[in-house]
């Protein structure tokens, strides 16, 4: 997936994430991640702080949408359901039937 620096700052607005958290998360420069989203268009730079930002996202509930996926229009980004991020951050419960 190419992340553009547009899907970046809404992503981390749909989540409520400061700039510092999710540099923290991710692994990456704070620094870095200002660079990026000062930017527009796809993110060109070091593949693994792009991957290490999409997968914090991800696992704060954010789901990546590329051209024209599930939409007509443009990259974009959405919240999962949040059944879908139980098995991702723990916070879902578990229903046994008995």
């Amino acid at each position: 997936m190419r992340l553009t620096a547009e899907q970046l700052r809404a992503a981390r607005a749909l989540v409520k994430m400061e700039q510092r958290a999710l540099a923290e998360r991710a692994g990456v420069n704070v620094q870095t991640l200002k660079r990026y989203e000062g930017g527009s268009g796809p993110l060109t730079g070091n593949h693994q702080n792009v991957s290490a930002l999409i997968a914090a996202l991800e696992a704060a509930g954010v789901l990546f949408l590329d051209d024209g996926q599930q939409v007509d229009g443009g990259p974009g980004v959405r919240l999962a359901r949040e059944q879908a991020l139980a098995p991702k951050i723990g916070s879902g419960t578990r229903h046994i039937d008995v």
